[in-house]
């Protein structure tokens, strides 16, 4: 049996970026949403923990584009291939999954790179 993994080496700077929105409008209208930090994360985790069920998503580097791991408070775990999460050169564009974006509700963020 043949393994293969992928390690990076570590970075002697690690940059970390947190934040929150409220979107109080309607919802559809300003998503997906982009994120600037001024880096391109290599980890990026955002969560509604308001929802209904409190979901969380987490994008890891390596991931494509617009995928996420999916978390709800029953411990379910989905790997989603839509909605998700896309890094950019400096930042990310967080996508419109309805678990995660409800009107009135917090989203908060934290991203690594």
């Amino acid at each position: 049996m043949a393994q293969t993994f992928t390690q990076k080496s570590p970075e002697t700077l690690v940059r970390i970026a947190t934040g929150r929105l409220l979107d109080t409008g309607t919802v559809a209208s300003s998503w997906p949403m982009t994120i600037t930090l001024g880096f391109k994360p290599r980890y990026v985790r955002c969560a509604n923990l308001n929802a209904s069920g409190d979901v969380t998503l987490e994008w890891y580097e390596g991931m494509a584009n617009a995928s996420a791991v999916k978390h709800d408070i029953s411990g379910t775990q989905t790997l989603i291939a839509t909605l998700g999460i896309t890094p950019t050169a400096d930042g990310f564009i967080m996508g419109f999954d309805l678990d995660l974006v409800v009107t009135s509700e917090q989203i908060s963020w934290l991203a690594l790179g």
